[in-house]
């Protein structure tokens, strides 16, 4: 094959984007620093070390601060920077080890199918078990090196993230790669940030995926279990943590393991069918879910809550609440997208061919596990009081994340269905919540 052709050849399977998103290089630029800035900000910022949440806050001693060399030093801490390696070393070699079934993802634009391990809920259960060794050996005081030495960590997972996206957009430029529609633009900045190649793999891991549901969302619960001895700790064992944190650690583990069980669902998400994996995805799985997620029991530890059973009840309802939501329409969706329709649901038949789900939970909005989900992050932020408005940042990024998600979603089925699209607006008007968006 000559080039012209083979050029020819790349240039269809792989088109070049011709729209930004997030403004563009310049947004890319700006969250590419601003998601480590943030990390960073969130614990400097809800700390006992920095004096509180918020801290006072002393303009002329925070430029002093970042001035000082030591104190940029400090950021590195060579014991954490090994113990997330070796972290990370133990999710991949369980992802080798343990056994899982293989399933095929969706067609690519080549004709063919990835195929994808399927072992995270055993993945999830295996660092329980060991970590529940742990405490049962040593006690609780095992596992507060993490709370003494977060920025190390936090550190450690972003080195990690940016090793990952430089890896994986330069190992996109290789010949045959298939690239991510959105992340071909041939700007350096805006493709390294959302993610070039579709699905960087080594060898058979798929690095999308895996990063997606492995060692940052399992880490995330062991943070908290970590956050929970730290209190136990100060409070002179197990049996004295607080309602609270129970609340917290229960809410999030349970999100957690409910995600690793439910791994085949992802494979039909916009991450892993649309976006090229990039340092957007990279930081997010890697560093932000782990250290900003684990925010509220990371809070609790030094402003210990005793809710009482009242509030604790109704904490409880609002997440329960929230969790029938997500996995109800969640489950409506698989079942139907796998040609199942129990519940006899009504659906509109589109020209493409394809169906769209009009009754149901899917016919009170165009996403209600969107809905769920913030109902969630609400109840998990409720354990903390209101004391303070940083502890609800989860809940304001997350409902920001979520309706940038659907406005995306929006965009692509507008230019997938259509008409038929404008028709099903008609039909399902809400976003997320109805009534209200």
């Amino acid at each position: 094959m000559s080039s012209s052709s083979s050029s020819k050849a790349g240039s269809e399977l792989n088109p070049r984007t011709t729209h930004y998103e997030f403004l563009g290089p310049p947004g890319a630029f700006a969250i590419t620093f601003g998601v480590p800035f943030m990390t960073y900000a969130l614990f400097f910022g809800c700390s006992e070390q920095t004096g509180g949440c918020p801290p006072p806050i002393d303009t002329a001693y925070v430029l002093d601060t970042l001035s000082n060399p030591d104190w940029w030093k400090g950021l590195w801490d060579t014991q954490a920077f090994l113990f997330y390696l070796a972290w990370y070393a133990f999710i991949v070699a369980a992802w080798l080890v343990l056994p899982g079934d293989w399933i095929e993802g969706t067609t690519l634009r080549t004709g063919g199918k990835k195929k994808y391990k399927i072992n995270a809920f055993s993945t999830g259960l295996l660092t329980l078990g060991i970590t529940t060794g742990i405490l049962y050996r040593y006690g609780p005081q095992a596992l507060t090196f993490v709370y003494d030495k977060w920025v190390g960590l936090v550190t450690a997972a972003l080195l990690m993230s940016v090793a990952q996206g430089v890896g994986c957009y330069i190992a996109s430029h290789r010949q045959g790669a298939v690239l991510a529609l959105g992340g071909n633009s041939g700007n350096p900045i805006y493709d390294f940030y959302i993610g070039r190649e579709l699905n960087p793999s080594i060898g058979s891991l798929d690095l999308k995926s895996f990063n997606e549901l492995r060692p940052g969302l399992i880490l995330w619960a062991v943070i908290d279990i970590a956050m929970a001895c730290e209190q136990a700790v100060r409070r002179g064992g197990l049996a004295n943590v607080t309602d609270s944190m129970w609340l917290v650690l229960a809410f999030q583990g349970w999100y957690v393991f409910d995600a690793l069980y439910n791994e085949p669902a992802i494979f039909t998400t916009m991450d892993i069918t649309t976006d090229g994996f990039g340092f957007m995805l990279a930081v997010g799985d890697l560093a932000w879910v782990p250290f900003v997620y684990s925010l509220q029991a990371r809070y609790l530890v030094f402003n210990q809550i005793e809710l009482g059973p009242v509030k604790t009840a109704l904490v409880v309802a609002v997440n329960l609440l929230g969790y029938y939501i997500f996995r109800a329409s969640n489950g409506e969706k698989n079942d139907f997208r796998n040609g199942k329709n129990p519940k006899n649901l009504q659906f509109m038949q589109t020209e493409r061919g394809t169906k769209l789900l009009t009754s149901g939970w899917w016919g009170r909005s165009r996403h209600p596990n969107y809905m769920g989900d913030l109902l969630m992050a609400f109840a998990w932020s409720l354990p903390t009081g209101f004391n303070t408005p940083i502890t609800y940042f989860y809940v304001i990024y997350f409902a920001v994340l979520l309706i940038h998600r659907e406005r995306r979603d929006d965009e692509a089925c507008e230019k997938k269905y259509g008409k038929d699209w404008k028709k099903y607006k008609e039909l399902v008007p809400w976003r997320i919540v109805p009534y209200v968006y």
